[in-house]
């Protein structure tokens, strides 16, 4: 089993920027979609970005599109999530996860705990 340990979430105003990192141990995670999701106060998780294992297809749901940019690098097992003009609507609790479908829409195997990203108007 794959550990995955989030990190890099906080407090930014409107308009500000954070990176997100993920972290796996325990098995190389190199032949999986790596994907982030969030889940907002009340609402259902939600799959916000997707970068498959050769790291050449991409994919963002599109209220990111634009903002957010997803990258891995397998030689440190992270995979990362740059957020740029960040919105009041971005606040959630930020997760990430292994998946076995190459688009990372679903087939989801591993999940880490979660990083809290709260942005203030």
């Amino acid at each position: 089993q794959v550990q995955l340990v989030e990190s890099g979430g906080g407090l930014v105003q409107a308009g500000g920027s954070l990176r997100l990192s993920c972290v796996a141990s325990g098995r190389s995670v190199s032949t999986y979609t790596m994907t982030w999701h969030r889940q907002a106060p009340g609402k259902e998780r939600e799959f916000v970005a997707a970068v498959s294992w050769s790291g050449g297809s991409t994919y963002y749901t599109d209220s990111v599109k634009g903002r957010f940019t997803i990258s891995r690098d397998d030689a440190k097992s992270t995979v990362y999530l740059q957020m740029s003009s960040l919105k009041p609507e971005d606040t959630a609790v930020y997760y990430c996860a292994t998946s076995r479908d190459y688009s990372g829409r679903n087939y989801y195997v591993d999940w880490g705990q979660g990083t809290q990203v709260t942005v203030s108007s």
